[in-house]
């Protein structure tokens, strides 16, 4: 535990917190992550605005002024936080899982499946004229090496984790000439409306094969890591923690029926396991499964794709082994619950952080981006989902923490006014609080999946 977060800890002890201090075999759990004792699950959100090569202090805002601060420092940071208190390292996070949007920019205009196949770049849509979105070899030179010495970190520890796939880590994403955008309309203007920005698109994932694949060094050779499809843009990871053994499903965005046909057949291979299914886009801020209207890929490219509500539909309703989704995508936090096609519960949730900008703010108050508001990094913010499976009400404590600001966000009087009027504008400060702090009952997880002691075991690789 680094010396900044020691103190939390303490108070954590104190009152009533275990921590698992085994290590996590590569070939089984060992000690306390195959007992009944409380784990951890790491969520990392969207981190696209920390690798971004504009965000660091050598390189120069639209005004011509030095960007304040390296926002590299925060994702650095925010995985030493992860590593420095994975079971490994005498901690109790067993597991991270990435939603995606890992890197910011692009490395091509448009992939050549996509060309091939009809699709035109509009260059006078008005997303593109933004100059938010373009293609850039400081991707493969910057963000996608800061990528890799972040997730280097986690292999260290020894951490399993895995790695969606978002729009931002598509080797190309353009504004789709279908969609043409209106600029003369932009007073008219209340919305994502694509009707006059136009609309987005993606294509390609060479990129984050390289660093994600399923032959990277991260992954090839690994137990824990025991199914992919379409070189790792989708692929399947096993870990235990509090006596059970989970499998994890990272999803493409927006996936094709063959992603769902590969996604089942994980299932069928490992039946009966609680599941966690990641995928980029699946929940808005206002927990209802809708796309980002101008990143809708099922309008533009309906054959290939299918929707968050088909998804949810298609692969998490049939499936009662898959409990919990996690997203990210939409800029703040949402959460529902549904009820499967068996009647037990699926527990849904989103977190993206990647709008804060407060840290920047520290340094520079004055400093506005070209639409006139702050520059967000993320502020090193994450989600820790600490699972509490014994007694008898069992639970995921759900918290928020700034490896930033070395505090969560029930620690930060100013929490809600930092970020409250641009994420959830709706809310009351005190709804904004629980949004990211809050419990989830698990009233049915045993009857679904046995007792610990039954549900822990080792990794095998399925062939």
């Amino acid at each position: 535990m680094r010396k900044s977060h020691s103190l939390i800890l303490a108070l954590f002890l104190l009152l009533g917190g275990a921590v698992a201090c085994a290590p996590l075999g590569g070939d089984g759990c060992e000690g306390a992550a195959c007992t009944g004792e409380a784990f951890t699950v790491a969520v990392i959100p969207d981190t696209q605005n920390m690798l971004d090569y504009l965000h660091q202090s050598d390189a120069t805002t639209h005004t011509g002024e030095q960007f304040p601060i390296n926002a590299s420092e925060q994702f650095l940071g925010m995985m030493a936080h992860i590593a420095d208190n994975a079971v490994g390292a005498g901690g109790d996070i067993v597991f991270a899982a990435a939603v995606g949007d890992v890197w910011q920019h692009q490395t091509e205009l448009l992939d050549e499946d996509h060309a091939a196949r009809g699709f035109r770049h509009d260059p006078n849509a008005l997303i593109a004229m933004s100059g938010e979105v373009h293609a850039t070899e400081a991707t493969r030179s910057f963000e996608m090496p800061l990528a890799v010495k972040g997730y280097e970190q986690l292999a260290a520890a020894g951490l399993p984790f895995g790695v969606a796939p978002g729009n931002h880590d598509y080797d190309a994403m353009w504004a789709d000439a279908s969609f043409p955008g209106d600029p003369t309309r932009i007073a008219e203007l209340r919305g994502m409306d694509p009707e006059i920005l136009g609309m987005l698109h993606i294509g390609g994932l060479d990129n984050f094969r390289t660093v994600f694949g399923a032959q990277s060094a991260f992954f090839a050779d690994k137990p824990w890591y025991v199914d992919s499809f379409n070189g790792g843009a989708n692929a399947a990871q096993l870990f235990t923690g509090g006596g059970y053994r989970f499998l994890h499903i990272t999803l493409q965005m927006q996936a094709p029926d063959e992603v769902f046909d590969w996604a089942r057949s994980v299932l069928e291979r490992y039946p009966g396991l609680p599941t966690i299914l990641t995928t980029h886009d699946y929940l808005d801020t206002n927990g209802e499964r809708r796309a980002n209207p101008i990143v809708d890929l099922v309008r533009l490219d309906p054959e290939h794709h299918n929707s968050a509500e088909a998804l949810y539909r298609k692969l998490v309703h049939p499936n009662d082994q898959v409990f919990l989704v996690l997203c990210g995508h939409h800029h703040g936090q949402s959460f529902r619950v549904d009820r499967n096609a068996a009647g037990n519960e699926v527990y849904q949730v989103l977190a993206d952080y990647q709008d804060r900008g407060q840290s920047v703010l520290d340094a520079s108050a004055g400093l506005k981006n070209r639409h006139g508001r702050y520059y967000g990094t993320g502020d090193g913010w994450l989600r820790l989902m600490r699972f509490e499976l014994e007694g008898d009400n069992p639970r995921v404590r759900v918290f928020t923490y700034s490896s930033h600001y070395g505090a969560y966000s029930g620690d930060i009087e100013q929490y809600a006014d930092w970020y409250r009027p641009r994420e959830q504008p709706r809310m009351t400060d005190a709804q904004f609080r629980e949004a990211d702090r809050f419990d989830i009952p698990l009233p049915d997880f045993r009857r679904r999946f046995g007792p610990a002691a039954s549900r822990a075991g080792p990794h095998p690789r399925a062939d």
